[in-house]
């Protein structure tokens, strides 16, 4: 097959995995840069361009997003559906799941377990919110974060309020979830592909940090998720749309709650820890469902009824 790795940068772990694996198992494997497409929105020839030429001929597309090119991306990867190349994970999914409240919304309607968590726009009635929540510690979450970053513990109830202030001042929308105290600054990122779990560690915060984000200094190993766990994952994952995701879990005292689906996550992590080879578990997929090219988000009717 030809297939193209949508990434801004080609060093990076994932995507080299990526094209290794994919070279490895006698595929043309291509990185483009998403940044520098640009498209023809015509009803007669869509396409999409890179460097003065056509991209043509894809049997199928990788896309690895950034968070904060969100929009630039999946509009890239929404061109090439429409061309009628198969995609990892839809446009449409990317999309949904960068939403972090959209996001939420769509997986408590699924009754998958979720940390309790508030949303508003008014800071006038900040103190129910609070309370709506279980009072302090509390965590409060940016909408737009990644990777750690626009999450704090607010331990006191005035810290909460101050903090809450702040980010609406600033016109920042905010999410307030329960502090799962009991997970002692470890998660569970879960690997998922075509709604099965391949691979899964634990990451565990440094010392005196509750967010367990590798890239804040956390450490990674693998772990044995239990059967509740396992469906959890798989669940989330198929809600959102997502045939390739990164799902993150808490263990909290009323059993796993999703804290985030990723639908870019990282390979470096997940592979040196369990040693599972999950860049050829990817390449194995799109070998089994590129051929058929048909649109799979059978998310999509459900999820777009939600409006806010």
């Amino acid at each position: 097959m030809k297939i193209a790795i949508l990434s801004q940068d080609a060093s990076l772990y994932s995507t080299q995995r990526l094209k290794e694996a994919g070279e490895a198992r006698g595929h043309e494997m291509r990185v483009v840069d998403y940044l520098r497409c640009y498209m023809n929105i015509t009803s007669h020839k869509p396409t999409v361009r890179y460097q003065g030429k056509p991209l043509e001929n894809f049997d199928a597309i990788i896309p690895r997003i950034g968070a904060s090119k969100t929009f630039y991306g999946t509009a890239v990867v929404r061109q090439f559906e429409v061309m009628g190349v198969f995609t990892a994970n839809e446009s449409q999914a990317i999309s949904r799941s960068r939403d972090k409240l959209r996001c939420l919304q769509i997986l408590s309607r699924e009754g998958i377990g979720l940390p309790v968590t508030g949303f508003a726009h008014s800071t006038q009635d900040i103190d129910d919110l609070i309370k709506l929540v279980g009072g302090p510690p509390l965590v409060i979450k940016l909408l737009e974060g990644a990777q750690g970053i626009g999450v704090v513990l607010a331990e006191t109830q005035q810290a909460a309020k101050s903090v809450i202030e702040a980010f609406r001042d600033l016109d920042a929308n905010i999410l307030v979830q329960e502090f799962i105290k009991e997970a002692e600054g470890m998660d569970i990122r879960c690997f998922v592909i075509d709604h099965k779990v391949v691979a899964s560690m634990k990451r565990q915060g440094a010392p005196g940090e509750f967010r367990s984000n590798l890239h804040r200094g956390g450490t990674a190993e693998p772990i044995k998720l239990t059967p509740e766990e396992r469906s959890t994952a798989a669940r989330a994952a198929k809600a959102m749309g997502l045939r390739v995701a990164g799902v993150d879990l808490l263990r909290s005292n009323h059993g796993p709650v999703v804290m985030e689906v990723n639908s870019s996550p990282g390979l470096e992590g997940i592979e040196q820890s369990t040693g599972v080879d999950v860049a050829g578990k990817i390449i194995e997929y799109l070998e089994k469902n590129a051929a058929n090219g048909k649109i799979r988000d059978s998310a999509s009717r459900k999820s777009d009824r939600i409006q806010y």
